[in-house]
């Protein structure tokens, strides 16, 4: 802190002196008082206050031993006459007690008229003097005493004529806390609390356009089977958290116009806390007939046991009761819709891409994803049919050059004012896109020390930023979007401190219906540390696995047409502005998603004979697929043979009911002899629509596969021309001897040979001789 001039310190001297005497003769008050008696409500120079007493403490910068808040400020602007009336907290943040503790307000004397003066002040330190106190009688209030740790109101009123201040612009205005401990007393400010006061002349007849947008942003994480994560934490924030508070803030601004920034993801997943929070379910979401049903003519289907350790994919016969958290979930889920509702009314909705995608990263290694997530949130607020318009935006307002191209041109595309320099514009247009800017200094709020986005800190910068605005000759609209994660812990006083003729309330699509400036998107600054953030390819990789994994799911069930769409939500989500925080926690949850719909699909089982042998060149031979799913499924087998020599035909897809078996025939065409090795496996089967019993596209495998060798045993033509010769020989010997035993029979019986010698007696061969021929 600058040390005072030998002329200050002398004139602080005599003023000492002077009040040291007031003091005996009066025997009453502080020493600080009787100066400002002596003084007659003069104003003195706030530092001469600051640096001189008789015991002066040095105190920390960062903690004061009294904290001030300033809690209203009515009027919020500095009026034309009449009185101004602060009021507020001190806390004694001091492990001793703090006594007699005057409360002083105090205002510059000159006005700040730029904005860049204004983000200056905003983080100049809280120990620099920017204003003389006002010390006149009455125009301060007094604490008796405030133990360690305590807290205390205060309330000023300051008339309009004790502001030394006429021309326009935005002024300091704020307290200092000047109190005793054991040590003594000091005229330096034991705590103090600083805000902008604008000041436009009362004839002005002028308005700025003012556009406040109220983000709906947050993270949302599933864990593996797709229930929220982090149940504790979403009835924090719905019940007085940030959410909360931003929707009771919405709601306070009453018939005025504000802007909602919403990502639909949200009221979404706020849904299913309300519904249980339930996993991803496999149950039928349309009607079907038999289990059955579509199944292949060459098969057959039987039902086995269901697996006791088969997860409930469909009804609540033995559903355990809500435990406490979940019943507190859902009631503050369902009282924030309910008041969401009511806060979006008439008021313009900006939809973000579903997820609230991180357009920057995803221009880079998935640009069809933003149309899907454009696409996905739609331009109608559903259950409600809020109509919604498509818009776009990250949280620290910056977007580079190949994301602002990858938007659809209808999109607002809201960007902070940093990225184009010292003189930025209402709007702009680049390559065709028309860009919103937002104001990144009133969304920065108040000064220090106190807390600088409080209610009353976040209005009176925006109010200062609007003066300066309506001052300017180029009254260039303002629009703010409020602080990402704020929590206004009250809305009092905020819009009507609003309520100024110089300013003119409206939604972002009227402020900013106007000609924009060009600008060329090269010149736009987008700075390292935000691409440092950008989402990597890893995180898209492992999106995309999860959403394929999700529809192969659906391709799989053959009565649910929604899981796919569910799960390419919560995958999604993954790729927020939120997960650059931690991109690999959010891969890793994603990774889990992944390997759960996996693990669903591998209950889905195919099982071959360990070998066939076919007799010719084609043959059949049945193979055994087992459904361990409590949902009846539909797949397709896919047959992968070494070389082309064998080829496996069987049915387009295979019906298989819930926790059922079935049998399917197949046919394998060998052109060749030998062994081949056949890998049987089981894939999903995207239904054509222009005839359902074939399957369409790109299939996926399921995961479960099974090998078999097939014996191709055909005989060669050598092989088969001995055959046929042998044959031709045998029915030949056949032939003629049949021939000769019928030439014998027409001779008639054979006459004796007088030579021959009689054969033995019993001979079989001689009575067959002599038998006459029959």
């Amino acid at each position: 802190m600058a040390r005072p001039s030998s002329f200050s310190h002398a004139l602080v001297a005599v003023l000492a002196s002077l009040a040291a005497v007031a003091t005996m003769v009066t025997g009453t008050g502080s020493a600080a008082s009787a100066l400002a008696a002596v003084t007659d409500g003069a104003s003195v120079p706030a530092q001469l206050h600051a640096e001189v007493g008789p015991k002066a403490r040095p105190k920390a910068a960062d903690a004061p031993p009294l904290a001030v808040a300033i809690e209203s400020l009515t009027p919020s602007y500095i009026p034309k006459h009449g009185s101004i009336t602060v009021t507020g907290s001190v806390t004694n943040n001091d492990d001793t007690t703090w006594s007699n503790i005057n409360v002083y307000p105090f205002a510059s004397s000159a006005p700040m008229t730029t904005e860049a003066e204004l983000v200056e002040a905003a983080a100049s330190d809280p120990l620099l003097p920017v204003g003389d106190r006002i010390t006149g009688a009455g125009y301060y209030d007094t604490i008796a005493k405030i133990e360690p740790s305590g807290s205390a109101p205060f309330s000023v009123k300051v008339p309009r004529s004790a502001l030394n201040v006429d021309a326009p612009g935005v002024y300091w205005f704020g307290v200092h806390a000047l109190g005793e401990n054991d040590q003594g007393r000091d005229t330096n400010a034991d705590g103090r609390a600083r805000t902008f006061m604008p000041l436009v002349p009362s004839g002005t007849n002028r308005s700025v356009d003012t556009a406040l947008v109220i983000p709906l942003r947050r993270e949302v994480s599933y864990a593996a089977d797709g229930s929220l994560e982090g149940v504790a934490r979403w009835t924090r924030t719905l019940s007085g958290g940030a959410l909360r508070s931003l929707v009771d803030f919405g709601a306070a601004a009453g018939s005025r116009p504000v802007t909602w920034l919403l990502d639909p993801a949200l009221p979404d997943a706020i849904r299913q806390l309300v519904a249980g929070n339930p996993v991803r379910s496999l149950a039928p979401t349309v009607a079907g007939g038999a289990d059955n049903e579509g199944a292949s003519p060459s098969s057959s289907a039987t039902a086995v046991p269901a697996s006791p350790t088969s997860p409930t994919t469909g009804g609540t016969e033995d559903a355990p009761a809500p435990d406490a958290a979940e019943v507190a979930a859902t009631a503050a889920g369902n009282a924030w819709l309910d008041r969401l509702h009511a806060a979006l009314g008439q008021k313009q909705i900006l939809a973000l891409p579903y997820g609230d995608l991180d357009v920057a990263a995803a221009a880079a290694h998935d640009p069809a994803l933003i149309d899907s997530a454009r696409s996905r949130s739609g331009t109608v607020l559903e259950p409600w049919g809020l109509r919604m318009s498509p818009a776009a935006g990250s949280p620290s307002g910056y977007l580079d050059q190949v994301g602002i191209g990858a938007i659809d041109p209808d999109t607002t595309v809201l960007v902070t004012d940093r990225m184009f320099g010292d003189d930025p514009p209402g709007v702009a247009n680049t390559a065709g896109h028309k860009l919103v800017l937002t104001s990144s200094g009133a969304a920065a709020g108040g000064p220090g020390p106190g807390h600088r986005r409080s209610i009353v800190s976040m209005r009176q910068r925006i109010l200062s930023e609007a003066a300066l605005r309506v001052l300017s000759p180029d009254n260039t609209p303002l629009v703010v979007v409020l602080p990402d994660g704020w929590a206004p812990p009250s809305s009092t006083g905020f819009f009507e401190g609003l309520d100024v003729g110089w300013v003119h309330l409206t939604n972002v699509d009227n402020a900013t219906n106007r000609t924009p400036a060009s600008f060329d998107s090269k010149d736009l600054d987008y700075p390292r540390w935000q691409r440092n953030r950008e989402l990597v390819a890893a995180n898209f990789l492992a999106v995309d696995a999860l959403i394929q994994a999700g529809a192969a799911l659906q391709n799989v069930l053959s009565r649910n047409d929604r899981i796919g769409s569910v799960v390419a939500d919560q995958a999604l989500n993954a790729l927020s502005y939120s997960s650059r925080d931690e991109p690999d926690a959010a891969r890793v949850r994603t990774d889990r998603s992944r390997l759960w719909i996996e693990d669903q699909l591998g209950k889905i089982d195919i099982s071959a004979p360990r070998g066939v042998t076919l007799s010719s060149s084609s043959g059949k031979f049945a193979t055994t697929i087992t459904n361990g799913l409590d949902q009846p499924v539909t797949v397709r087998i896919d047959a992968q043979t070494q070389g082309g020599d064998l080829t496996i035909r069987g049915p387009a897809k295979v019906s298989i009911p819930a926790n059922g078996r079935t049998t399917v025939l197949l046919t394998a065409d060998s052109r060749t002899p030998g062994v081949h090795n056949v890998t049987l496996s089981l894939t999903d089967c995207p239904e054509d629509p222009a005839n359902p019993a074939q399957c369409t596209g790109t299939t996926t495998p399921l995961g479960s596969a099974d090998e078999l060798p097939i014996r191709s045993a055909q005989v060669s033509k050598v092989i088969w021309l001995i055959i046929g010769i042998g044959a031709a020989l045998l029915f030949g010997a056949i032939l003629v001897r049949f021939a000769r035993r019928l030439r014998r029979a027409r001779r008639g019986p054979l006459q004796p040979d007088p030579e021959a010698e009689p054969a033995p007696e019993g001979d079989p061969a001689a009575e067959a001789a002599d038998e006459p021929a029959r």
